[in-house]
């Protein structure tokens, strides 16, 4: 107990030499000018500033504040998110030990994991898979595994033809599944999500007129290791739909909460690296983003909004990632498992089916 104290101790100090450096460095700018370090500063200060010592993490500074999209919906999306930003860069998380209990405790005999705070209803099937994927990624990058078998959770969207009516944001969940998992996903399962997948893709390239269910399916065939149909014409579309002030938000508040994010994954995976168009809309793409960082060190969801939030700060953060504005640590293993793919290598074969 005394040592475990100790250390908590010595982290808090940590941060808050962390949070000062922060304040210096931010008060005499705009918060969208910071540099990479002053960024990945103000980031670290926040996620040490919303853990708890019981391994849990709040969305937001706020203990009031209830979070939105992700954090609004689980409790197990913020030390998921907090996880991977530490494993992404390097850093210590601030209560692993706890927050890898935390996780355990949250899964039942079923094999799902059921959050204990949120908007989910945690018995309906989406519910399930959402925290069941979180829940296995976060084990696996502490270094635990699951005490029941999560398969079950899995093989009830395909006893029948309950995998149709889950959103089609959610098409990548299933291999990333098996990543966490650490396991081959059977052929059967994608076979029939790639029918799915190609059944609602237009010539575009895009599925449902939105950026993030062409996001996962991107996700997906990359997670898989074949090449995503129609990438190039995913690609112009992107491009073209960028806005002036460098977004993707044509649908806000939720249903493009995460557009920049999305379409940054789509291009940096499929489009050819010596695109002459990239470097614009990158350095566009970086400009509204950095518009969303707050003086916590955090980042919302949009410019206008006034509130960090841990779901914010992953997809903000792993966009910037996505850019190069960003430098991840290198040479991290298992680099698919993290997020939703921000540290994906452009080019690189991954493959997890039988």
């Amino acid at each position: 107990m005394i040592k475990t104290n100790h250390r908590h101790f010595i982290q808090l100090c940590a941060v808050g030499i962390v949070v000062l450096a922060f304040c210096l460095t931010a008060s005499g700018q705009s918060q969208s000018e910071g540099s990479p370090d002053e960024v990945l500063a103000g980031v670290k200060s926040f996620l040490y500033q919303v853990a708890h010592p019981d391994g849990s993490f709040r969305p937001g500074i706020d203990p009031e504040y209830k979070g939105m999209s992700d954090t609004s919906a689980s409790g197990i999306a913020a030390p998921t998110y907090a996880t991977i930003l530490c494993r992404t860069f390097g850093w210590s998380l601030p209560y692993p030990g706890e927050t890898k209990n935390l996780i355990l405790s949250l899964q039942k005999p079923d094999g799902a994991f059921y959050a204990a705070t949120g908007a989910f209803d945690p018995n309906a099937p989406l519910a399930k898979l959402y925290n069941t994927v979180q829940a296995l990624v976060t084990l696996r990058l502490l270094g635990a595994e699951p005490k029941y078998d999560p398969t079950p959770v899995i093989e009830y969207f395909f006893q029948g033809s309950e995998f149709k009516e889950l959103p089609l944001y959610t098409t990548s969940f299933f291999p990333h599944f098996y990543n966490a998992l650490g396991t081959k996903m059977p052929t059967r399962i994608d076979a029939k999500m790639c029918a799915l997948i190609l059944g609602e893709q237009t010539e575009d390239g895009y599925l449902r007129n939105h950026v993030a269910s062409t996001f996962h399916a991107a996700h997906y065939f990359r997670l898989t290791g074949r090449p995503t149909p129609k990438a190039k014409a995913m690609v112009d579309r992107v491009i073209r739909d960028q806005k002036d002030d460098g977004s993707w938000c044509h649908h806000p508040p939720d249903w493009d909460v995460h557009a920049a994010f999305d379409a940054l994954f789509i291009l940096r995976q499929l489009c050819e690296p010596d695109d002459p168009r990239l470097p614009a809309v990158y350095r566009k793409a970086n400009k509204w983003i950095l518009q969303c960082r707050k003086p916590d060190g955090g980042f919302s969801h949009y410019p206008q909004n006034p509130t960090s939030d841990v779901d914010a700060v992953y997809f903000h953060v792993g966009a910037l990632v996505e850019t190069g504005f960003l430098q991840p640590l290198k040479n991290v293993k298992h680099e698919e498992l993290l997020g939703w793919g921000h540290m994906m290598v452009p080019g690189k074969t991954y493959s997890c089916i039988e």
